[in-house]
């Protein structure tokens, strides 16, 4: 099997056969801690760079809530939590658009606006990698393409098993769109990630594909699936192995789990990811523990016990990329970065015949 040519982040490969990587942590927990409120969130009050002033003072729906809009509406926001984690010690940071489908949107009546949020979420990520970008140390914007907020393999209606409240086309569409976008605004990789129905997840896979065959780019790819309980399966009912079988055709750079579980309850996944997926690097940024509504950040874990716990993963030679999701902030990766800055990344075995 040839090698894949990248047309950019070319060089991420060398990096995660180098070295661990490090990607960035939550981008909601550090949005709350802002406290926005609906006016906020409409982008009142802002009258810095990229400022919409009044274009969103009367829309109909409610807006708080609705992440993805502070790219347009508060960049500012969007921008100082980039830079918080780049700071931090961050290889790859995530677009502000986990939620940013035409799908997802149409919750809030706003689906139209989808492809400008993930094109100025894209540019916004792009400016805060170069303002940190060193020769040495190269920061990449990681396109995020979430699971939208509906299944194409679970029917909605427990009377009715044969429903669906979406179909694949609709979700090649959504995903054709974001992905567009995300590049044209200058993602360098593009990361499928907290995949809990793998029919979705091909979806995107389809559509990313079918975008770099219409554009003739090819960025680099990260699948991240979603074990959602001790069942050690996605909700969509497949098991790790069974899920990696089912978008390794895709090849990507690398495939990996995220959110769902802290990394205690991940660790016998990522082993399994591990011995299955061995010519493809692994991806693991697990939540900061379980859910706590009395801590700051809304879950257990400090970013000692979790940076404790991850370098568990990278002593045992289970990871190259490692980071953070639910719960965790700047303080949680920067201290990852810390913990695992001398351990060697996972090795690769690739086939006799690559």
């Amino acid at each position: 099997m040839q090698a894949l040519h990248y047309t950019r982040a070319a060089q991420l490969a060398d990096i995660l056969a180098q070295r661990i990587v490090i990607l960035d942590g939550a981008m909601g927990t550090m949005i709350q801690r802002f406290k926005l409120g609906e006016a906020q969130y409409r982008g009142e009050g802002y009258t810095g760079p990229g400022s919409v002033g009044d274009r969103f003072k009367d829309f109909p729906r409610d807006v708080k809530g609705n992440n993805e809009l502070l790219s347009l509406t508060r960049p500012d926001v969007i921008t100082d939590i980039h830079e918080r984690y780049l700071a931090a010690g961050a290889d790859l940071i995530e677009t502000n658009t986990f939620g940013a489908t035409t799908i997802a949107q149409e919750d809030y009546k706003m689906a139209e606006l989808a492809r400008e949020m993930n094109l100025k979420s894209a540019q916004l990520a792009r400016a805060a990698c170069d303002k940190y970008s060193t020769p040495d140390k190269p920061r990449f914007v990681a396109g995020a393409l979430g699971p939208t907020p509906k299944t194409a393999s679970i029917s909605p209606d427990v009377n009715d098993p044969g429903a669906r409240n979406v179909d694949f086309e609709q979700l090649r569409a959504a995903y054709y769109e974001q992905t567009e976008a995300l590049v044209e605004g200058g993602s360098d990789v593009l990361l499928v990630e907290t995949i809990f129905d793998t029919l979705n997840a091909k979806a995107a896979l389809f559509a990313i594909d079918e975008y770099f065959e219409n554009s003739g780019q090819r960025l680099p790819l990260i699948i991240s699936g979603t074990v959602t309980d001790a069942s050690g399966r996605i909700l969509s009912g497949q098991t790790v192995t069974a899920f990696w079988n089912s978008v390794r055709h895709s090849r990507p750079l690398a495939i990996g789990l995220n959110c769902a579980l802290g990394a205690t309850l991940m660790r016998p996944y990522i082993q399994e990811l591990n011995r299955v997926a061995e010519d493809t690097f692994i991806s693991c940024y697990p939540n900061a523990g379980l859910p706590n509504p009395m801590s700051d950040t809304g879950f257990d874990e400090t970013p000692e016990i979790t940076s404790r716990l991850v370098h568990e993963f990278a002593a045992e030679g289970l990871v190259n990329i490692l980071g953070g999701c639910c719960g965790t902030t700047p303080d949680h990766i920067g201290a990852i970065a810390k913990a695992v800055a001398n351990v060697p990344t996972r090795k690769m075995f690739y086939p006799a015949e690559a």
